[in-house]
């Protein structure tokens, strides 16, 4: 008892500030679309958040909209720019307030020469005489954009779950693609984990739920450090009886709550500090490949195969197929949906973040780029090279962090034959060493950082990569750790004494 009773209170009072921190931004990572309108400036946080060169996602790539005229795409929205990419104008008149309003995952002019933009909140389409963007309703609720194709006189609009296909941008026809051949109807127990660490296993009241476990814990803590300033406090001599009174009423008031609030609640904040801890490395490698069965009556019991699956898609016009990738691989259909997707034999590595980069540039070769780096794919004679190394792609015989040297975060055709690519943490580098890419411009650069995606840096405990460097991937299991024994252990010194 002696034993747990110190070490609930001394590890408590170092990790409290780390609980705070989760409990806070969990519940900011958890309404997205509410706090999309709020921005960060980056000066506020550490050097490695500043814009350099175009990193941290800041581009996805680019189209030609005119002979001397491109638009530039990514995570700071869309610029219009010149074909050297030298002069940049705003080009995001019409979304919403708020940096994450204008991330944008795929731009595409139709055949009739409209310009379209899937984004993380919807669809939007330029209006060139108001010269703005105007939203596209879709008939769906989801509505993350992943991707963006058009085959003949069909544009496909991929989300992460579903196909939508239009003619007109008016009416669609909603499509959840066949199930691939052999499902066995499993889900990633890393997806599993996912959705019970943040509620969405149940929706919208799933959320709310883990909302006030967020709370509930802040609660926890910061009652805890109260009881322990308090006593400190009552030591003193030096304090009046009305001093002392009003710490004894407060202890009283604080040491009920906390126990009473902490036994009833210890199942589910053990539940969401234990699928926590797997989220992040170490805990996440052995877990990245494991499949287990879907919960029933749960988000993830739905008939849709490909739910939450759904990254890009291109158009085979040689073979007649399309081209699917999805977290579970990349498979193909050759009969345009109508039979269950078939799963190529040669996979090319694709980090478990998804594939951002998904481009034909021969008729038998595709560019594949994601946190894995780049990667050259013939799918019809199983090859594979790394297109930065040039060396055939040799798959790894022990499992590690789901990223590679190069973590590719967009591409774009610089010329005929010249390409950009943008790495994640170092940012736009071509692949021939006798030429470079332009600097970002300043008006790019102090683009903010949203509030979302701060809390998800506070979150992953990568704010602090900073000072820790790659140690920092330990905060997330040592925290969960430290509040699953500050849970087990305050519940047993309550038991014990007061039952």
């Amino acid at each position: 008892m002696k034993f747990l009773k110190k070490y609930h209170k001394w590890i408590s009072i170092i990790f409290s500030l780390f609980i705070l921190m989760f409990s806070v931004s969990g519940i900011i990572l958890n309404h997205r679309e509410l706090f999309s309108g709020i921005d960060i400036s980056r000066k506020f946080l550490p050097k490695q958040y500043e814009y350099t060169h175009w990193n941290d996602a800041a581009v996805k790539n680019s189209i030609k909209i005119g002979n001397d005229s491109l638009l530039i795409y990514g995570d700071v929205g869309i610029w219009l720019c010149d074909s050297t990419y030298h002069s940049f104008r705003d080009f995001n008149s019409g979304f919403a307030k708020g940096i994450d309003n204008r991330k944008i995952s795929k731009m595409l002019i139709t055949n009739d020469k409209q310009i379209i933009a899937g984004t993380f909140f919807g669809l939007f389409r330029y209006n060139r005489l108001e010269k703005k963007w105007n939203k596209i309703q879709l008939p769906v609720d989801e509505s993350r954009i992943s991707d963006i194709i058009q085959v003949k006189d069909t544009l496909n609009i991929l989300t992460r779950s579903l196909l939508l296909q239009t003619k007109d941008l008016k009416s669609f026809k909603t499509r959840i693609l066949p199930k691939p051949v052999d499902y066995d109807n499993k889900i990633g127990l890393f997806k599993t984990l996912w959705v019970i660490h943040s509620g969405e296993i149940y929706g919208t009241a799933g959320k709310i739920i883990v909302d006030v476990i967020g709370i509930i814990l802040a609660f926890l803590t910061i009652s805890g450090f109260i009881l322990f300033y308090n006593k400190i406090i009552l030591k003193k001599n030096k304090i009046s009886e009305f001093q002392h009174k009003k710490l004894i009423v407060s202890n009283k008031f604080n040491l009920k709550w906390h126990n009473k609030i902490g036994w009833i609640t210890a199942a589910i904040l053990l539940i969401t500090a234990t699928t926590g801890i797997f989220l992040r490395p170490p805990f996440l490698i052995p877990i990245a490949n494991v499949k287990v069965e879907k919960i029933p009556f749960s988000t993830l019991d739905t008939p849709n195969p490909w739910f939450d699956k759904l990254r890009r898609i291109l158009y085979d016009s040689e073979n007649q197929k399309y081209i699917i990738a999805t977290l579970d691989g990349i498979y193909y259909s050759d009969d345009n949906f109508n039979s269950n997707l078939k799963k190529f034999d040669c996979q090319p590595p694709a980090s478990v973040m998804g594939i951002n980069v998904f481009e034909k540039i021969d008729s038998d070769k595709i560019l594949v780029g994601s946190f894995e780096g780049l990667f050259l794919w013939q799918p019809d004679s199983n090859l594979i090279i790394d297109y930065i190394t040039k060396e055939y792609y040799v798959p790894k015989n022990v499992q590690g962090p789901p990223i590679g040297q190069f973590m590719i975060s967009g591409m774009l055709k610089n010329g005929v034959d010249e390409i950009i690519c943008f790495d994640y943490n170092f940012g736009a580098f071509s692949l021939n060493p006798e030429k470079s890419f332009v600097s970002m411009p300043k008006i790019i650069e102090n683009q903010p950082i949203s509030l979302w995606n701060c809390a998800l840096e506070f979150h992953t405990g990568r704010i602090f990569q900073f000072m820790l460097r790659d140690f920092y991937i330990l905060i997330v299991p040592l925290v969960g750790l430290a509040v699953i024994f500050i849970l087990i252990s305050g519940f047993i010194v309550w038991y014990k004494k007061f039952k």
